[in-house]
């Protein structure tokens, strides 16, 4: 049989590689800082761009897209040329999507911190950059379906199974999450409202974390073990099994983030249900991934790659155990909105993600550089100083979310709360907070320890150039069953029908979750006293988008009785039919704001968001003095964003919105008339003012500043719903 000669592109992995430690770098950073912001809330005092709710998804996004995005790439690109025998399809594609993929990373790294962002968990990024990636992702998915129809070997094996449901799926959660309406070139809204906003967010939230963070990743792990360990996968009917019930339970899980919330409980028990069943095809995969070093294990005490590894894929069983046991409701209402739920989500990113891809990383550089690691000591210095690193961070995060858990819903003889003050739980976990950060300082080390040993190693090895290698064309044989042949071996062989019943796999649980959840009303009761925003509270909320304050607070009253004690009564559907986005959190750093408005008066909060500490000692909230600056609250788009929204379903009038300006001068001058109550205000606004005329600059009234706006918003919240009188003079 002839031989054909080609080359495998090397230079395109190359790029990937050099790419994925840059931002890993960078992505590790930004997390060592935020947690450092913890300890030291006012690090970045007055800097808007570096504070907290703006680095949060800037961090989440580094490390998910550009450093975990990045090695997937890397992986994918260099061993899908070799399983199939054949050069990637186009050198024009390979390196459009690798530059479209940095370009998309240095858009979220720049518009992020600015305050451009849709508050969506992993889904920040406002529509330009979901467009640009969506189209960069079918790219890739061009490229590497290309690259599937010319190869030279007949069947795909397992790895590539995960790599083809990767690209499909997370093409279809990101184009139905990302659906939003444009208000301008960087604004929009999210179509979905509430609690159906709510739902089709965490289909999507969880399932980038199942079909970005996990399946491509289950394809390197089946490629690179066996590989490292030169030994073959432990069970070829285990990977059909594991593959297959993965694909289809995960897509179902996505509810269990909303447990107790106002999602219909149809949808939260199908979430759990189907939550406990993929402990069955993860634990299936995590024990196909360490079963296949047996008879390797005396390698695994020498071998630095190969102690990542096992760790990565042992860190993945932990998460995937974990994931499950949190989706039963009695745990989840312990751990849910605690830094339990930080703990968990990190043992997946640092061990699974984080060791798997240093792994890849130590092995593929040798490879492609001809020559060995330069120093096998620092790699292992590195793996060790790395897992101290996990272990230093997970471990304080689980004791910080058991005492939070503890400590929020305790109770004294009398019926009141013990704590009723939400700071007495903030400042029990400093210690914590304090350990966390020197786990992440170690775990960045590590990081830095890599960069120092990969650039020695390309330094000493030679260039990176691609790789000659040669195979037989692949002759064409009947597209039926042959006679003896098993089902899933002919669906090996044909990629087309592979795909199209991974789509369908994938596609049963998002339409039975979200369909129903859309199109039948009475999921979604609505409440009469539940208005729209005012356009001054619309901009408000627009804010606190923008300052990600739903980082760090929730809008969301689960019927336990501590929560409604302390917050009010519990959430309802539809107090959230207006909201595009919905805004219900993922975590407590500070307490829940549903019920805030009228809490406190608007001075209170005016002194809050100047300076959190003199109100609330003890306090970790940065201050937010750029609200005070003196320049007009932006309202040039006010009518586009209420048409955006009445086009959306929200009820404004014609009138109404042509009134919109008129509106917020009259709402705004009200609160600026309550702040007068206040002497100090009135000393330092007075002041301000004589400061201005002997500078020369025009001075801005206080009821034209941003800082009016978010007190309208924090003031409307849970107005709507009857609540005890708890205004707090």
């Amino acid at each position: 049989m002839e031989m054909q000669q080609f080359y495998y592109d090397n230079k395109i992995v190359k790029k990937f590689l050099y790419a994925t430690i840059l931002f890993g770098v960078v992505g590790m950073l930004v997390g060592l800082l935020l947690a450092i912001m913890f300890l030291f809330p006012n690090i970045t005092d007055g800097i808007s761009w570096l504070s907290f709710g703006r680095l949060r998804p800037l961090h989440t996004n580094a490390i998910i897209f550009a450093f975990v995005g990045n090695s997937m790439f890397a992986g994918i690109y260099y061993s899908l040329q070799r399983l199939l025998k054949a050069r990637m399809f186009s050198n024009f594609l390979s390196n459009l999507h690798f530059w479209g993929w940095q370009l998309i990373i240095v858009a979220a790294a720049i518009s992020l911190p600015l305050g451009y962002t849709t508050s969506k968990e992993y889904a920040e990024l406002e529509w330009p950059i979901d467009i640009a990636i969506a189209l960069i992702w079918v790219v890739f998915g061009i490229n590497m379906i290309g690259t599937i129809l010319k190869r030279r070997e007949r069947h795909l094996y397992v790895a590539i199974w995960f790599y083809i449901a990767t690209f499909v799926t997370v093409a279809v959660l990101h184009i139905f999450n990302s659906l939003e309406l444009p208000v301008s070139a960087l604004k929009s809204y999210s179509v979905y409202a509430g609690v159906q906003d709510a739902l089709v967010q965490w289909w999507y939230g969880h399932n980038a974390v199942a079909f970005f963070l996990t399946t491509p990743f289950l394809g390197l792990m089946y490629y690179f073990i066996p590989k490292a360990a030169n030994r073959p996968v432990y069970s070829y009917r285990l990977s059909i099994v594991h593959f297959w019930s993965l694909i289809f339970i995960y897509i179902w899980a996505g509810p269990h983030h909303l447990l107790y919330s106002a999602l219909p409980n149809w949808a939260q028990n199908l979430g759990v249900v189907f939550s406990i069943m993929l402990i069955a095809p993860s634990w299936g995969g995590m024990i196909n991934g360490l079963l296949t070093l047996r008879g390797a294990w005396d390698k695994v005490r020498v071998e630095p790659i190969l102690k990542f590894f096992v760790v990565a894929v042992t860190g993945y069983g932990m998460a995937t155990f974990e994931g499950p046991m949190l989706s039963l409701k009695n745990v989840n209402a312990i751990a849910h909105f605690t830094d339990w739920i930080i703990a968990h989500v990190h043992v997946g990113a640092l061990a699974w993600n984080g060791f798997m891809a240093f792994g890849m990383i130590y092995y593929l550089i040798p490879k492609l550089t001809k020559g060995p690691l330069y120093s096998l000591k620092l790699a292992n210095f590195h793996f060790w100083i790395g897992t101290l690193g996990i272990i230093l961070y997970t471990l304080p995060m689980y004791v910080a979310g058991f005492t939070q858990a503890s400590m929020w819903k305790q109770f004294n003889p009398d019926g009141t709360l013990t704590y009723g003050n939400f700071l007495e739980t903030v400042k029990e976990i400093i210690p914590m907070y304090t350990i966390r950060a020197v786990g992440g300082t170690l775990y960045l080390i590590g990081m830095l320890v890599l960069v120092y040993n990969i650039i020695q190693t390309v330094r000493a090895n030679s260039k990176v150039e691609d790789e000659a290698a040669q195979a037989p064309a692949l002759q064409r044989i009947s597209n039926g069953r042959m006679k003896g042949e098993k089902w899933h071996s002919w669906l090996e062989r044909r990629p087309i029908q592979l795909t199209i019943f991974a789509v369908v796999a994938i596609l049963i649980g998002g339409v039975i979750q979200i369909v129903p959840t859309i199109m039948i009303k009475s999921n979604i009761p609505t409440i009469a006293s539940v208005k729209p925003y005012t356009p001054l509270e619309l901009e408000g909320r627009d804010l606190y988008i923008r300052e990600g304050c739903v980082g760090c607070h929730s809008q969301m009253v689960r019927p336990f009785r501590s929560e409604v004690e302390r917050y009010g009564p519990q959430s309802k559907a539809g107090e959230f039919v207006y909201d595009h986005p919905f805004l219900w959190g993922s975590k407590r750093t500070g307490p829940d704001l549903l019920r805030e408005g009228g809490k406190y008066n608007d001075n209170w909060h005016f002194n809050h968001f100047w300076d959190p500490q003199s109100i609330s000692s003890g306090s970790i909230m940065p201050s937010y003095k750029w609200l005070f600056d003196n320049k007009p609250l932006d309202i040039t788009n006010i009518e586009d964003k209420m048409k955006a929204m009445k086009t959306l379903g929200v009820p404004y009038t014609d009138a109404q919105i042509a009134y919109a300006k008129a509106a917020i001068k009259e709402q705004s001058m009200l609160i600026e008339t309550n702040l007068y109550s206040d002497p100090d205000f009135v000393k330092s606004y007075e002041d301000s003012k004589k400061k201005a005329a002997a500078k020369g600059e025009q001075f801005v009234p206080m009821h034209q500043r941003e800082v009016v706006a978010l007190i309208a918003y924090i003031q409307r919240l849970g107005t709507d719903i009857k609540v005890k009188d708890n205004l707090k003079k």
